[in-house]
């Protein structure tokens, strides 16, 4: 009867020990994007051929949530994003197929203009306040650029950043890019009660809350080392089109 027992309990403790890792490699937390830019003349006809294509080809792990771009230098362009996915999804995703493919560049890639950008992007779970999957409808993305070898310092400084948004409630999910172009960080602030969250007023100052949890001045601090270890720092504005994105 011992016998028995210990040789139905070693599969099992076995599948128990494997469990932590298989759920640190299935982790979603990668968000493709893909930035795009209509034919001036052609607007209208590309989002009808982007809404078709998305909500037929798009559906599942590879889901698009399209934004629009509304103010910055890409203003204008429309920003696609898929996932959350894990790297090992993006692995045997592949390219949808060819009926998938044709489609794009036949029905959608013929409004566009030659201008376009795509990458890959980790979400930080230790400097966000919101889940990767907690979306809303209007969006602030701050890019923000470490110096070379200054990302860890640049870590830690959204790492502070993080407790004053947690204590003013900012919803913010922070990502690092992966093999996408230069090392960047890319804040975005997730407005769950729309524009007004930016009014002044709406929140205490950033400045009174980052003093009043590290000290006084300590703020003058903050802005020194953000000059420091950071070559460029860029804001826009993206609201998300439904009728565009997969349903």
């Amino acid at each position: 009867m011992k016998k028995v027992l210990l040789s139905t309990l070693k599969p099992l403790l076995l599948i128990c020990m494997l469990i932590p890792f298989l759920g640190m490699s299935q982790t979603k937390n990668v968000i493709t994007t893909h930035r795009v830019f209509p034919k001036i003349d052609k607007v209208l006809e590309f989002e009808k051929a982007l809404a078709t294509h998305a909500q037929k080809y798009h559906t599942g792990d590879v889901k698009w949530r399209v934004f629009e771009v509304q103010s910055g230098p890409d203003m204008g362009g429309y920003h696609i994003t898929e996932g959350p996915n894990s790297w090992e999804g993006l692995d045997t995703r592949g390219n949808l197929g060819d009926e998938h493919n044709i489609d794009w560049h036949k029905n959608v890639a013929m409004y566009l203009t030659d201008r376009q950008s795509a990458g890959y992007s980790v979400y930080e779970d230790t400097l966000s306040t919101i889940a990767v999957g907690d979306f809303t409808d209007k969006i602030q993305i701050d890019h923000v650029y470490p110096k070379i070898g200054s990302a860890d310092k640049v870590r830690k400084i959204l790492a502070q950043r993080r407790k004053v948004w947690q204590a003013n409630g900012n919803t913010v999910a922070v990502y690092s890019t992966n093999a996408s172009g230069p090392a960047q960080f890319a804040v975005v602030s997730r407005f769950k009660q729309g524009l007004k969250e930016k009014t002044p007023g709406f929140r205490k100052p950033f400045k009174a809350t980052y003093e009043g949890i590290f000290g006084e001045d300590a703020f003058e601090d903050h802005i020194q080392s953000l000059r420091e270890y950071t070559d460029e720092i860029w804001s826009e504005l993206l609201f998300l089109r439904k009728d565009l994105s997969s349903k």
